[in-house]
């Protein structure tokens, strides 16, 4: 038995594609950076990308606020910044912890 853990790439992506549609390497990999450019877009222009079945991504502004060094214990002042937020769907939760 193997542990060791697979991270899916876009290449896996990127093989699927091409198996399921029987389209070439190339436009399998355009088709997968148009979809992740479209939904970098969004995200960039503040809008939410819900995909039906999967999850919810959303951007998240975040205040400037006071931090502190851990090693030094000096303080210091956190700029504010935007992050990225997921919410899965009940759907990929269900799928997720099927067991085997």
């Amino acid at each position: 038995m193997n542990s060791e853990k697979k991270t899916l790439t876009r290449s896996d992506i990127a093989d699927a594609i091409i198996s399921e549609f029987k389209v070439s390497k190339f436009n399998a990999t355009e088709i997968i950076e148009d979809v992740l450019e479209e939904i970098a877009s969004a995200l960039r222009n503040g809008e939410a990308v819900k995909i039906s079945g999967f999850g919810t991504f959303s951007v998240k502004q975040k205040k400037e606020r006071m931090g502190r060094n851990p090693k030094t214990m000096e303080e210091a002042v956190i700029s504010s910044r935007k992050s990225l937020k997921f919410r899965p769907s009940p759907i990929l939760k269900k799928v997720v912890n099927e067991t085997n």
